[in-house]
């Protein structure tokens, strides 16, 4: 152990493999899953299916795709690496990239992560907005516009930034014990909502949700039309950074198993299935009730479906989400000064998270923010994992910069800067949404990775190749 890790209130395994002792069973990562997505976000981005116009059966069948391909991404290519490796994702990385460009890698992933905290952030000041009746922001609303919104936001972001700062074990638990209530009050929320719009009897669930709740159409001003496909990669790819992106490589590092990987379904079809169609009907009922009250706002759509208890679980959705992904933040930063302590770093990204959550910027345009987040670190994620699988099967080296001695591994280096710059061109000159560009993106950067470091290597001085078995 080091001497940094001494120091530190709990210790995280920065810089060294999680020994076994640490390991943690599959009941954590429920727990943590189910936590985590079954979140106060959920409860935002339910009613933007309903905004951009969708059809019950291009939601309800993309969800289902959707969410299923993203357990199976995070069970094939996330956690077989992070149980053998059981590194965090921005120390595999600097073995791999190189110090400086692990470096410009973890400063956009931390800053991405701080803004998504901050989301979070904002979707549990909106149950204190109920509480003590101050203005909040509307859906087009970019500023705060009442010192109300702007206490409750400090407030919000403090407390969740103290349990982040205490390490992944803290964070678990406090999702184990917050999750099993969440999923219920969801639950809740859903068959309030649908006897709120007539439904009496399973039996006409379809044609209510037809021709009441997701009647497709045209989308809502600002929004663009979703269709099966938008849906579907969408579920799929609203958490790409942390599975075919590997982020979760951190979290992963203690498992003991590599099946754990299948945990996530508690979060995807607990959370991003159920939660977000319990959410969609909540805003349904909004609109069946006053057409022309279209703001997005996760207190006043709970505190109609189930009163207090429905205030209480807004509150905790969003820390259990804004939790682990401040965590990851912290990891991010740290890993910048790696003596310097995780525990105030935590605490202050949390501070900058908190800032950004003032302002509802980020929140409003959640479905575009998410898709845009992934694109831009989903290429760090097939250069380790073609790092990891392949390399060696092809005569090459792993970990590269290690082995070479060097601070910037050009390979990787490009492989990151020219898949964002294809898939900002097919977005930007192409005209195609940004929701689709990050599959072929991803095997883009995988076939880029193998052949710039087979040129990379040709002037390798490194000692000769000595393949290792993996574990």
């Amino acid at each position: 152990m080091s001497e940094q890790e001494h120091h530190e209130p709990v210790c995280e395994y920065e810089r060294a493999p999680v020994p076994p002792g640490a390991l943690l069973g599959i009941k954590s990562y429920v727990g943590q899953f189910a936590g985590e997505h079954v979140a106060g976000t959920e409860l935002m981005i339910g009613p933007l299916f309903l905004a951009a116009g969708v059809s019950a059966f291009d939601l309800l069948v993309g969800l289902l795709v959707g969410n299923l391909l993203a357990v199976l991404s995070w069970t094939c290519f996330t956690a077989p690496i992070a149980t053998r490796v059981r590194l965090t994702l921005y120390y595999q990385l600097e073995k791999i990239c190189g110090r400086k460009l692990v470096t410009l890698y973890n400063v956009a992933n931390g800053v991405m992560f701080t803004f998504l905290a901050g989301a979070m952030i904002t979707v549990s000041a909106t149950a204190l907005g109920v509480w003590f009746s101050f203005p909040m922001p509307g859906l087009g609303d970019l500023l705060p516009n009442s010192v109300g919104w702007v206490v409750a936001v400090v407030v919000m972001g403090a407390l969740f930034s103290l349990v982040a700062a205490y390490g992944y074990r803290i964070v678990a638990n406090f999702a184990n014990i917050a999750a099993p209530w969440m999923v219920l009050v969801f639950v809740t929320f859903g068959i309030i909502g649908l006897r709120q719009l007539g439904l009496t009897s399973l039996g006409d669930f379809w044609q209510v949700a037809q021709t009441v709740i997701w009647k497709g159409g045209a989308p809502m001003a600002g929004q663009i039309k979703f269709t099966f496909w938008h849906v579907m990669f969408f579920a799929w790819f609203c958490n790409m950074a942390w599975h075919i992106g590997m982020a979760d490589l951190s979290l992963f590092r203690y498992a003991r198993k590599s099946w754990y990987g299948a945990a996530s379904a508690a979060g995807m079809f607990v959370g991003h299935f159920m939660a977000w169609i319990a959410a969609s009907i909540l805003y349904a009922v909004q609109l069946h009730q006053d057409p022309t009250n279209t703001t997005v706002l996760p207190g006043p759509l709970a505190y109609r479906a189930c009163g207090v208890a429905g205030l209480l679980c807004v509150i905790a959705a969003g820390w259990t989400t804004a939790n682990p992904t401040l965590y990851r933040a912290g990891l991010a930063f740290q890993s910048l000064v790696p003596t310097s302590s995780r525990f105030h770093i935590t605490l202050w990204t949390g501070l900058v998270a908190t800032v950004t959550a003032v302002f509802p910027l980020v929140t409003m345009k959640l479905l575009n923010f998410v898709a845009l987040w992934g694109m831009i670190l989903m290429p760090m994620g097939p250069v380790i994992f073609v790092d990891f699988w392949l390399l060696e099967r092809w005569g090459l080296r792993r970990n590269y910069a290690e082995a070479a001695g060097i601070s910037f591994n050009w390979a990787a280096g490009l492989t990151w800067f020219l898949t964002m710059a294809a898939c900002s061109w097919l977005v930007l000159a192409g005209g195609i949404q940004i929701f689709f560009v990050s599959l072929p993106g991803w095997f883009v950067a995988a076939v880029l990775y193998v052949v710039l470091s087979k040129l990379l290597q040709k002037t390798d001085r490194v000692a000769p190749l000595v393949v290792e078995r993996q574990a």
